[in-house]
């Protein structure tokens, strides 16, 4: 009796030294050939041995969407502002109900060739472009961001250490909400699909007023520099797939593409939000396949943006695209913003 072996071609060096034989064995029987002496009749039979164990590796499965992940320049549609058919001025009802309607404004669909910044996220700040992106942030002390208090009890914190340790001058963070946005159908809240600006001046130094008029520090606030800054996280626990957030630099917005929007709340409070018209000159990025190691900081106003000669724009213009080489089955994106006034130097 004799035992013939052969290694498994597919076998890589390290299950070969893990798993030592092929579990493939041949096993052969030799015997002479009655009718002529010098030959032999050899029966081999082969031999299955457990084979190693399938392992599910989390590593290959996370490669595998990172692949799928769209990446690079692309054009897509985005929404942008068509005024009022009648010319008046334009706003938005929030919580309306009928026969209230919720805008008097309409969008205008136009394509827009939007650039990945992955890779040279260190070429963009605030005061040049009103948005800058955080790399490298450990994991929050909240875990599901599915109940208001604790979000604030534990990432409100976060959230303020990495602004005053990535905004230089940076005195003082105060954070008045937050929004979850989530894909499905039944989310109180989804991706905002429309070219808009969170807040205007007039609206951030009503904002000031409101959260410190009763302490009177407003004044003295205002007198100093203050800006609306958000800070977006997506909350997959992958890549961000599909309904990316995009954002203009605002070094290339003209004042001219900026709308004024009456915010008007069922409470009786009116705020001020921003649409924007469509400007060819206008520079359109994303950051594909965003994680949640990644924070973008996006500035709504910068007071600075109020002097002459500073050159800082202070907003940034922004909306979710739907990115056409996103994949049919694909994750649909969940996202927190948090809303901040920064003051200072």
């Amino acid at each position: 009796m004799m035992k013939c072996q052969r290694l498994q071609a597919g076998w890589s060096a390290d299950a070969r030294r893990k798993w030592g034989r092929d579990p493939h064995t041949l096993t052969a029987s030799v015997s002479r050939s009655q009718r002529n002496p010098r030959l032999f009749n050899i029966s081999c039979t082969r031999v299955f041995s457990a084979s190693p164990p399938v392992t599910h590796n989390h590593t290959t499965h996370a490669m595998a969407a990172a692949v799928a992940v769209p990446r690079g320049d692309v054009s897509a549609n985005l929404n942008y502002y068509q005024p009022p058919a009648d010319d008046s001025a334009p706003y938005n009802n929030i919580d309306a109900k009928p026969p209230l309607p919720d805008r008097n404004y309409s969008d205008v669909v136009q394509p827009t060739t939007i650039h990945d910044i992955r890779g040279r996220e260190a070429d963009f700040s605030l005061d040049r472009d009103a948005f800058q992106v955080v790399q490298g942030v450990p994991p929050s002390a909240e875990a599901s961001f599915t109940d208001d208090a604790s979000i604030a009890a534990n990432y409100y914190p976060e959230v303020e250490q990495l602004l005053l340790s990535h905004i230089p001058g940076a005195q003082r963070v105060f954070i008045f909400d937050h929004t979850i946005r989530r894909s499905d159908p039944d989310a109180s809240r989804g991706p905002v699909n429309r070219v808009h600006i969170d807040q205007t001046a007039r609206s951030v130094e009503q904002r000031v007023r409101r959260y410190f008029g009763e302490t009177g520090e407003a004044d003295a606030l205002l007198k100093g520099r203050y800006r609306l800054v958000n800070v977006w996280r997506p909350l997959n626990k992958g890549p961000v797939e599909s309904n990316p957030l995009s954002f203009a630099s605002t070094a290339t917005v003209d004042d001219g593409d900026v709308v004024p929007v009456q915010h008007r709340y069922s409470s009786g409070y009116t705020g001020e939000t921003a649409a924007v018209r469509y400007n060819p000159r206008q520079k359109w990025y994303y950051l594909s396949g965003m994680t949640g190691s990644e924070r973008l900081l996006l500035e709504c106003f910068d007071s600075e943006s109020l002097k002459p000669g500073t050159g800082i724009g202070g907003r940034a213009p922004h909306t979710a695209f739907a990115d056409p080489r996103t994949r049919v089955d694909a994750e649909g994106r969940e996202s927190i913003e948090v809303r901040t006034l920064v003051f200072g130097p």
